[in-house]
């Protein structure tokens, strides 16, 4: 049985983290594996929407610690790890030109967090939980911990969740907006196949344009998303799925959308 199982459905790519047994801990393959299917999904435009999941009691415990690297490290050999490994991951999510939903069935904690809350979206079961659990281990915030939380909570909460490595039940994260919509835990495939499907009938160019610009507009003066957002714009209106939606509003009908 694959470790990360792939199923495609209506436009729309199902990954499947599988192994239980470690709560869905990343190892280097698996994670590069992960990077990979979001690069082809990103790129092929019969995909139009990404759901990513776990298998059992776990969404994504993390980086993969037991049976690591040992051997003399040097300076910079971390740094360049993160880069290469969690950071890449991160940003492959980031960057992927699909909407991506995360369906988080259990404990997403360290990596698994943040690979969460950098999806587009994030539902979340209701025995669900995010653990900043980096302190407990002596160490810094990685995978993109520090520069996702202080945008989506602000700094004072993002410290708080990162000094204390609590864990954060999945009511308590809808109630601080981390989480989109808390489900009972048999409801949370059936609730992501629908926002998937419904995402996927949507104007896929359109929605590839907003999610870049609302994620570089927390970095951006305000002249520098304006012009942003007017470019989208132009660009946006070259697309068949824009002209479709002005003739569907001009003949008070329906849009087609086709993801072009």
């Amino acid at each position: 049985m694959s470790e990360l199982e792939t199923e495609r459905s209506e436009q729309v790519v199902h990954l499947t983290l599988n192994r239980p047994g470690s709560l869905n801990a990343l190892t280097p393959a698996l994670r590069d594996r992960l990077i990979d299917l979001l690069a082809q999904a990103s790129a092929d435009p019969d995909v139009r929407a990404v759901v990513l999941t776990g298998t059992g009691r776990g969404f994504c415990a993390g980086a993969e610690l037991r049976g690591g690297a040992g051997g003399d490290r040097i300076t910079g050999d971390v740094a360049r790890m993160l880069r290469r490994g969690a950071q890449r991951l991160i940003a492959a999510v980031l960057d992927c030109e699909k909407p991506v939903i995360a369906a988080v069935n259990g404990t997403a904690a360290g990596l698994g967090a943040h690979l969460a809350l950098a999806c587009d979206l994030v539902l979340a079961a209701e025995s669900a939980r995010f653990i900043e659990v980096f302190v407990r281990r002596g160490l810094v915030p990685d995978a993109g911990g520090a520069y996702l939380l202080p945008r989506l909570l602000g700094p004072q909460r993002a410290k708080e969740l990162m000094f204390f490595g609590d864990a954060l039940p999945a009511a308590d994260a809808e109630r601080l907006g981390l989480v989109n919509r808390v489900v009972p835990d048999a409801e949370l495939e059936k609730t992501a196949r629908a926002w998937a499907a419904r995402l996927a009938a949507g104007p896929t160019r359109s929605l590839a344009l907003t999610k870049h610009l609302v994620n570089t507009s927390l970095d951006a003066d305000r002249a520098t998303a304006f012009a942003a957002e007017a470019w989208a714009q132009e660009l946006n209106m070259t697309t068949e799925d824009a002209q479709e939606g002005l003739r569907a509003f001009t003949e008070r009908a329906t849009p087609e959308f086709r993801g072009r």
